[in-house]
């Protein structure tokens, strides 16, 4: 089987008439849902804690005191 780089491959895409890319654009889409459907679920959770020591030790409240003191100027 030969391999194709994406500028070979869309060029012959190119070549084909619209109802034929088309079908080529559903199959491809019916594709990529089968392969994401696959993968487990992402949960923004799951940053949760991550970087907390850049924060340690950090007043909350003089930090922020600080950024908005910066805004002018």
């Amino acid at each position: 089987m030969q391999t194709m780089n994406y500028g070979e491959l869309l060029v012959r895409i190119q070549r084909l008439d619209p109802a034929e890319q088309l079908r080529l654009l559903e199959e491809l889409a019916a594709l990529v849902r089968c392969r994401m459907a696959s993968q487990p679920r992402r949960s923004i959770l799951e940053l949760q804690g991550l970087g907390k020591e850049i924060w340690q030790g950090v007043d909350a409240q003089k930090y922020i005191d600080r950024e908005r003191a910066s805004w002018d100027g």
